[in-house]
């Protein structure tokens, strides 16, 4: 039997979540749950906000551009995760959004755009990242969605980079070209947190590539 119920609808909320208490969905929650779906008040819905856990709910009051969702009973206590930071050279638009899809549902703690030498996109939005990670976080049944970092230089990352953090750098140059061999190299007792650093499509400039091998916290795959 499945953990999660797929079968109602899931909402992520800003507000604290408590038995009783009553939210204002946003307008756009408010068109899609009435307009959309034609939900009534009394309707069940599904609310988690990535801190108190996932909380049955129900739709209260409604108007023709308000409604407001009265929570009921924890469905589900609030889940951690893996401390994983993911880092990348944004893409362009379509493939950026399935990027941040797919590392939502896999669960990274921290989403970190950064800027390259050969980073070639289209200006960062970061409210685009967020709702796009909080739309596959309601879809796939995660409690925890990622936060988001503004857009940062390679170089700036690295001159502050924590040497307790263990930096993956995915680099299409290294010598060994199976993930899981390069992996089972390392070792880590007790384990540290970790960021995955994911390169423009043109690749990593030279000076970049030098930069990051100099780290002492970098295993290259």
């Amino acid at each position: 039997m499945s953990r999660y119920d797929f079968t109602s609808q899931r909402l992520f909320v800003d507000g604290d979540l408590a038995q009783g208490s009553e939210l204002p969905a946003t307008p756009e929650q408010a068109n899609y749950l009435g307009n959309v779906l034609r939900m009534q008040p009394g309707d069940g819905v599904l609310l988690f906000n990535g801190r108190d856990g996932e909380w049955q709910a129900r739709i209260g009051q409604r108007s023709k551009r308000a409604m407001t969702l009265v929570v009921g009973a924890l469905v589900r206590p609030q889940q951690g995760g893996p401390d994983i930071d993911y880092l990348f050279a944004p893409l362009k638009r379509s493939r950026l959004d399935y990027m941040v899809q797919k590392a939502t549902e896999m669960g990274v703690a921290r989403l970190r755009p950064v800027l390259t030498r050969r980073t070639n996109a289209e200006r960062v939005k970061t409210d685009r990242l967020k709702a796009n990670a909080i739309e596959a976080a309601e879809q796939c049944g995660v409690l925890r969605v990622p936060l988001v970092a503004e857009p940062e230089k390679l170089s700036s990352v690295l001159a502050s980079w924590p040497q307790e953090r263990l930096l993956v750098f995915c680099d299409e140059d290294a010598e060994v070209r199976d993930p899981m061999a390069a992996l089972a190299t390392w070792r880590a007792t007790p384990p540290r947190p970790v960021a995955v650093l994911i390169g423009p499509e043109g690749g990593f400039d030279p000076a970049e590539r030098e930069a990051l091998l100099a780290q002492r916290a970098v295993l290259r795959l």
